[in-house]
């Protein structure tokens, strides 16, 4: 294995080079074109075309009685563009939703698809050999000439998206206004629809109809995680895709009898998956540890709420507090309370003394605060939008955690610097 990686990249083979560049190539301009795909909620669609256009290869092979790879391509291609026309017109036209007319028109490609594929392998037609690697793809068979198409269809599939980016971001994110502002969405979308068949037929070879959506979907679904900028989007997309390529023309090139197109979606995966778990912004791991910091932080806001009240209600501010006194406050278990009550006092907000815990002048203000916007936005639901004085008390429990000084103070001025709140008790201000 160390020798075939040592082969491997020393690139003295011409076939790899040509493997690895049509990986490379196919990968990175499918997820870039795959993209706006996904933008426009139309993910199937990329499924529906790549297991469509096997009847488009399969006549044109009976027609032409030879694997010739551009005769081919256009009766795929054709195939392609006819399985999209049919989703959009039963779409239209029915009834049915666009997943349900995706699911019926693949079936009955695909169907007639492997009953050509059939019909031509029991014809005798000794040019029909390797013709099934349509269907699961099998990269190694490419040569220099396929290289050199796949680089030409790249080149156009990506100066059409430069050069229609606008338009394409537009119709994606909002089509209702692209077409208010004299954008043609119709001819836009046809050269999407252009664009998604043409990268798909180009990427069958490599990973076969079966796994050529994954090709299209998963690198911007990967890459969406890791930024919000869409231009930064589809770089990463294209990156992922390139790379997914080129590792899986590796692992194929090293491990023997392993096949190209699966171990390119297999890579694909893993980075998919690992962007969904780690990526630092978005990915679940992130999410996990701001969800458990904010829980603690309204955990810890509404125990210093909780002290306020009890201290409020009988004037002992500087006396200390029991768990059990707490726990009248808010129904937290004893273990949890203790945990809260350690963590407030290592953030200065509570003192300990031998018989509790109890506010800090820094506690005091903060907890005076959490309970001014408490009954502050009580008030505000009550005079503004006419609730209940016994209905606002666990919207404003919610709210107080999240409003920012800049509403804090848009409300005092609002309601006028308000003395108590619709139950009568006191807003404290900070003097």
């Amino acid at each position: 294995m160390w020798e075939n990686a040592i082969d491997f990249f020393s690139f003295t083979d011409a076939n790899v080079i040509y493997v690895v560049l049509g990986t490379i190539i196919l990968g990175a301009s499918a997820a870039v074109v795959g993209s706006f795909t996904f933008l426009r909620k139309r993910a199937l669609i990329g499924d529906a075309i790549a297991h469509s256009i096997l009847p488009g290869i399969c006549i044109a092979f009976i027609l032409g009685g030879t694997k010739n790879y551009a005769f081919l391509i256009i009766g795929a291609f054709i195939s392609g563009w006819i399985s999209i026309l049919l989703v959009d017109y039963i779409t239209k036209k029915s009834k049915l939703k666009e997943d349900t007319a995706i699911g019926l028109i693949l079936s009955v490609f695909f169907g007639v698809g492997i009953l050509l594929m059939t019909y031509i392998q029991q014809s005798g037609n000794a040019e029909q050999t390797g013709l099934n690697y349509f269907l699961f793809g099998k990269a190694a068979s490419m040569v220099g000439q396929d290289v050199i198409v796949f680089s030409v269809i790249s080149v156009i599939l990506i100066i059409t998206v430069f050069l229609f980016y606008k338009e394409l971001q537009l119709i994606s994110f909002d089509e209702a206004f692209a077409q208010s502002i004299g954008i043609r969405v119709k001819l836009i979308s046809f050269i999407l629809s252009s664009l998604t068949v043409l990268a798909v037929v180009t990427g069958i070879q490599a990973v076969g109809v079966v796994l050529m959506a994954a090709l299209l979907i998963t690198p911007f679904a990967a890459a969406r995680y890791w930024s919000g900028y869409l231009p930064r989007i589809l770089i990463l997309a294209a990156i992922i895709g390139g790379f997914s390529g080129f590792s899986g023309t590796y692992i194929s090139y090293i491990a023997p009898n392993m096949p190209t197109g699966p171990w390119v979606v297999m890579v694909l995966s893993v980075i998919a998956l690992i962007s969904i778990v780690f990526a630092p912004k978005k990915g679940i791991v992130s999410r996990w540890f701001k969800q458990r910091k904010y829980r603690r932080l309204i955990q810890d806001e509404n125990i210093l709420k909780a002290f306020f009240q009890i201290a409020e209600s009988n004037e002992s501010f500087g006396e200390p507090k029991s768990v059990a006194m707490i726990r009248k406050k808010r129904y937290y278990s004893d273990r949890l309370i203790n945990r809260i009550f350690k963590r407030l006092k290592r953030q200065g907000f509570l003192k300990q003394s031998a018989s509790g815990y109890y506010l800090s002048k820094f506690g005091q203000r903060k907890a005076a605060r959490l309970v001014k916007l408490h009954r502050l936005w009580e008030l505000y639901l009550t005079e503004y939008l006419r609730i209940a004085p016994d209905h606002v008390h666990e919207d404003a429990d919610t709210i107080e955690h999240l409003i920012t000084p800049e509403l804090e103070k848009k409300l005092e001025e609002k309601l006028n610097y308000p003395k108590a709140d619709p139950h009568n008790s006191q807003i404290p201000y900070d003097n």
